[in-house]
C-alpha cells in the first residue's frame, strides 16, 4: 500500500505494510510508544513522567497483550520497509455497560519520524475497517483532552466527540480525556 503527503506541492507516496502483530513485535511496539507519546504527550503529561518512560518496559507490557489477545481483539503493526513504525489496538467496547454492538480503538500510535506522511490516517481507515468487518455498527475512542494533532486526525476521518469526558489513569499517569464516536455502517 502507499499512503500519500503532500509536502509543498509535491505529494509522496509513502509505501507500507499493515498486518496483524505478533508477539515478536512487542519490542519495535514499545520503542514506538515510547517516541510517540514524548512527542505527543509533552505538555499534556507531566515531562518527568514522559523521560522517565522506557522501551524495556512498554515492550514487556504489549509482549503480555500481544500473547493474550482473542479471537475479539487484534493488534495490526504498520511497516515502512523492515521498520515497524506504528500499531493500533482494537477489540469489543471496554465501557462497564457495553451493547455489542460498538468496538473501540484502544491505542493508535505513529513513530514521530512519519508524522504527516498519511500513515496515520491509512492505520486509522484499516483497523476502522476491520472493526466494521467483524460486525460492528459503531466505534468508539478515548484521546487525551489536549492531543489536538490526534484529535483533528480523527474528526477529519468522521470521528466526532459525542459528549463523554473522563479522568483516566493511563499506564500510570492521569489524563483527562473525551470519547469520539464513529458509525460503521453509515
Amino acid at each position: 500500500m502507499a499512503a500519500a503527503s503532500v509536502v509543498g506541492a509535491l505529494v509522496v507516496a509513502v509505501e507500507h505494510v499493515i498486518r496483524n502483530a505478533s508477539i515478536d513485535d512487542a519490542d519495535a511496539i514499545g520503542a514506538v510508544v515510547v517516541r510517540a507519546w514524548r512527542a505527543a504527550y509533552r505538555g499534556i503529561m507531566p515531562d518527568d513522567y514522559l523521560d522517565g518512560l522506557r522501551a524495556e518496559q512498554r515492550a514487556a507490557m504489549w509482549q503480555r497483550v500481544l500473547a493474550d489477545l482473542g479471537p475479539d481483539r487484534w493488534v495490526r503493526v504498520l511497516t515502512v520497509g523492515d521498520e515497524l513504525v506504528g500499531f493500533a489496538s482494537c477489540g469489543p467496547e471496554l465501557a462497564d455497560v457495553s451493547d455489542g454492538e460498538t468496538g473501540e480503538l484502544y491505542a493508535i500510535n505513529l513513530d514521530p519520524g512519519h508524522w504527516g506522511r498519511g500513515l496515520g490516517r491509512a492505520l486509522l481507515a484499516e483497523v476502522t475497517r476491520g472493526l466494521a468487518d467483524v460486525g460492528y455498527h459503531t466505534a468508539v475512542l478515548w484521546v487525551a483532552t489536549g492531543n489536538e494533532r490526534a484529535r483533528r486526525l480523527y474528526e477529519s476521518e468522521g470521528w466526532t466527540a459525542d459528549g463523554p469526558a473522563r479522568d483516566a489513569e493511563i499506564l500510570g499517569v492521569t489524563v483527562n480525556e473525551v470519547r469520539y464516536r464513529k458509525r460503521l455502517d453509515a
